[in-house]
């Protein structure tokens, strides 16, 4: 019986070899080998151009009947076969049931689906009730195909956000490290020159002045020391304040979607809160409700027999300058009728009523006003 080291260093010789030409690594070290997600099976890719190359074709290894296709066919990205189909099944599986925290009523529903989830990418990886996964993933993915294409859609935009953020802070941190380094650039030659001036000033003047100079050189250092420092931490607060703003912007401003459709009628999860469509905003009626030109109790003709509009009918200079009878017939009838809706009846009762309490009714003109102050004995305002 072969042991562990044996077996282990066979199969990488099994892995360096194509299974369908068995053509070795060893002897054409640029052979690179392909996989299909339909079946996972390992061959060189100059069998993937050769077979199916013309079209789809049955995979070449003995005992899989599966059709393959050459635009399916990529390289490996893990050593190991398994944790390579493992992954695409969770990214699949993923892209499907991409429901977020925030649609669900509780963390305990939340963490429900993560469950869930997790239980069907075991079920297809270790192939336990396959069928039936699969059955209820394409009926949760065609009942819920607005949601899904949603949260893609906001998993797209918080990548890219997330994306440019960073694009944002690498530039922000090379611009603080040109910033340094100009900065060490100034001081130095900041100090030389300091240096240089005390120097010359040493030079020109008298030995008792060296002292002197010297001190008076220290101070100008430090007093520019301490500005540099004060604009290095105003700059950094400025910094802080704009970065802290930013993530303000960023908590406000969440993103939304579109979640018209509940998986619960489907029944694969549980938790999701009740979404209420909101009714579609009614159309503006700037009448309140009420129709113009509504006629209870009318019916407006054609024509109407008028001595008075006879030779205007018959008038083309009238009817060229824009006068229409049928507008007249209207507006007068509307006049005509317009007080048929209004009941007198119940506004003297509601005026009387109001009369009794002692409230006095409105004048209709300023001498019927007079007459009523002084029948009532109350003295006229001057």
């Amino acid at each position: 019986m072969p042991s562990a080291r044996e077996a282990m260093a066979n199969r990488g010789d099994d892995d360096e070899v194509c299974p369908v030409c068995k053509s070795s690594r060893y002897l054409n070290p640029d052979m690179q080998f392909l996989i299909n997600p339909e079946c996972y099976h390992k061959m060189c890719e100059s069998c993937v151009d050769r077979i199916f190359s013309s079209g789809p074709a049955n995979c070449p290894v003995a005992g899989c009947h599966k059709t393959l296709r050459k635009a399916r066919f990529r390289k490996q990205t893990f050593e190991d076969i398994n944790v390579e189909r493992e992954v695409d099944i969770r990214r699949r599986v993923m892209q499907i049931l991409n429901r977020r925290e925030e649609e669900f009523d509780s963390k305990r529903a939340w963490d429900d689906f993560l469950e869930q989830r997790e239980e069907i990418i075991a079920n297809l990886v270790h192939g336990t009730d396959v069928a039936k996964t699969e059955s209820d993933l394409q009926k949760y993915a065609s009942e819920n195909m607005r949601s899904i294409r949603a949260n893609q859609a906001l998993e797209a935009q918080e990548a890219s956000s997330f994306k440019e953020q960073q694009t944002h802070e690498q530039e922000l941190a090379r611009l603080r490290r040109e910033a340094a380094k100009q900065e060490y650039e100034n001081e130095r030659r900041e100090l030389q020159a300091s240096r240089e001036d005390v120097l010359a000033r040493l030079a020109a003047g008298r030995p008792g002045d060296a002292a002197a100079i010297a001190r008076e050189g220290k101070k100008v250092l430090l007093k520019k020391s301490s500005a540099r420092r004060s604009e290095e931490d105003r700059i950094r607060q400025k910094q802080a304040a704009l970065r802290n703003s930013d993530a303000r912007k960023a908590g406000q401003g969440g993103l939304t979607a579109d979640k018209a459709d509940i998986a619960g009628d489907s029944g694969l999860i549980k938790g999701l809160k009740k979404i209420v469509t909101p009714e579609p905003e009614k159309p503006y009626d700037p009448f309140g409700g009420m129709v113009p030109n509504k006629r209870d109790y009318y019916t407006l003709r054609d024509f109407y027999p008028s001595s008075y509009l006879d030779p205007i009918r018959q008038d083309t200079r009238m009817q060229a300058g824009g006068y229409d009878l049928q507008e007249y017939y209207s507006r007068t009838l509307m006049e005509a009728f317009a007080g048929l809706g209004c009941f007198i009846d119940e506004e003297v009762a509601q005026r009387d009523d109001a009369g009794s309490l002692g409230v006095p009714r409105p004048a209709a003109t300023h001498v019927a006003a007079q007459a009523a102050v002084s029948s009532t004995g109350t003295p006229e305002a001057s």
